[in-house]
């Protein structure tokens, strides 16, 4: 029976998903080629607001802990395990104060309105994984990037979702690059849960009712332990917390 609800939340949900994206990159490129960066900010948190909104449709609820532990005014590496595209709406929602910039797979950056334009212009970086040689390029110009901007970075260490929930082994170099060449960050350990049950039928239909959940753990500076320690340390406090 809640398949079957699904199916008709599930078009409703796309077309207005659909819609917000064509309608958000037109304001996207007036607001940075015209305003700069903070009007191109603004129209991103406000396409990540009604992105989330549209959700609501199916049913989701969103339960977030943890964000009054967030440093202000400090580089920040966000550490997540990842189960669906809803990671990042709810991360570029929830988590918007502290500006996040993604490590995102090349093939987004392109045919997606709204979404390949920020990853190109909001200061996301894109990685070739058939390239390591780019993408270790890349990721450094990101850690550098949010050293002196007092920003913040989002990888996903599994490197891709997992479908089922269940976490798959953490890859380091892509974090080993952050901390190195962003020494005045924080890791902050997110453990996200229940955003792969948004897409258990595929892509149609999608999930109802779901509760998504984003536990924020304690941010561990960067200069004051040494990587593998902090890179098992990371991995162990985000798996832990996953239902």
């Amino acid at each position: 029976m809640q398949k079957l609800i699904a199916y008709p939340l599930s078009i409703i949900y796309y077309l207005l998903f659909g819609t917000t994206l064509v309608i958000f990159h037109v304001i996207q490129w007036i607001c940075f080629n015209l305003f700069g960066y903070n009007a191109h900010k603004k129209s991103v948190d406000a396409l990540c607001f009604f992105l989330v909104l549209n959700t609501y449709v199916l049913g989701t609820r969103y339960k977030i802990t943890g964000r009054e532990k967030l440093p202000a005014n400090i580089p920040l590496i966000i550490a997540a395990n990842h189960q669906s595209w809803y990671d990042i709406t709810t991360i570029g929602w929830f988590l918007r104060k502290i500006h996040p910039k993604y490590v995102s797979k090349i093939e987004l950056g392109r045919g997606i309105p709204s979404i390949s334009y920020n990853l190109r212009h909001g200061g996301s970086v894109l990685i070739d994984r058939k390239d390591g040689k780019q993408a270790i390029s890349a990721i450094r110009h990101l850690s550098e990037y949010i050293e002196i901007h007092r920003r913040s970075a989002v990888i996903f260490p599994e490197g891709t979702r997992s479908k089922t929930g269940k976490p798959r082994r953490f890859a380091e170099n892509g974090l080993k690059i952050l901390c190195k060449y962003a020494p005045s960050a924080y890791i902050v350990p997110i453990t996200i849960n229940n955003t792969w049950k948004m897409t258990r039928w595929g892509s149609f239909p999608l999930g109802t009712g779901i509760k998504i959940e984003v536990i924020i753990h304690d941010p561990i500076p960067v200069k004051d332990t040494p990587f593998p320690q902090l890179f098992e340390k990371t991995e162990q406090v985000i798996t832990q917390a996953i239902h």
